[in-house]
């Protein structure tokens, strides 16, 4: 029997992982036993997402890595996307991922010639998504950063609004006594971002002891 290993994510708090929910099902029912399912609310333009890193830490050889799309892996810069990729091939894992082309089987059965043609097509293939994952995450950012702008100039512009969820959840992990990379794992966020919040935290409690 195959084994799976699944790894969902979204990018902000405010998304929902339930819609990626199906792949659970979709690849129990080709057959594979699911070894592990790890969810993240992070950004894929981040390498150091801590449930993608220990998906990695976790894969054996032989086992598969599921995504419902190749950005949910990865929206790095092609070359930090390779090495990502490169990190989870070193494992003697492989990518199931719609849209990615899977030719291992074939690679495995072929021989010569025939076998580098193969994998040179699947590398190409491979880059090709990847790079694809990432002009798609530039084009977002570029419309939302002309949108600010815009608003802006129409004086429509109020600014980003703080997740007050995560900051709650942040202080309450590190008032608990978590460290600030138990807290960043728990949470769902960069160490930075702990570290952001939590000092803004202990100041705005100074300022107030002072009032």
């Amino acid at each position: 029997m195959k084994i799976a290993r699944i790894y969902m994510r979204v990018s902000t708090e405010q998304q929902d992982l339930a819609r990626q929910s199906a792949i659970v099902d979709a690849t129990r029912a080709s057959g594979c036993y699911v070894a592990g399912i790890y969810r993240e609310k992070a950004s894929g333009a981040r390498a150091d997402r801590p449930e993608l890193l220990r998906m990695i830490s976790d894969l054996q050889v032989g086992e598969i890595v599921v995504a419902e799309k190749i950005d949910r892996i990865s929206r790095l810069p092609l070359p930090e996307a390779e090495q990502l990729v490169a990190s989870i091939r070193a494992t003697g894992a492989r990518l199931a991922v719609p849209g990615v082309v899977d030719l291992s089987d074939l690679v495995a059965e072929s021989q010569g010639v025939a076998k580098i043609v193969l994998e040179s097509v699947q590398d190409m293939l491979l880059k090709l998504a990847l790079q694809m994952a990432r002009d798609d995450y530039e084009d977002r950012r570029e419309r939302q950063r002309q949108g600010i702008e815009l608003a802006k100039l129409t004086g429509k512009y109020t600014g980003r609004k703080p997740d007050t969820n995560l900051h709650e959840r942040i202080i309450a992990l590190r008032q608990a006594g978590n460290s600030i990379s138990r807290t960043s794992e728990l949470a769902g966020c960069s160490e930075s971002q702990v570290k952001r919040i939590w000092t803004m935290h202990k100041e705005n409690k100074g300022k107030g002891q002072k009032d």
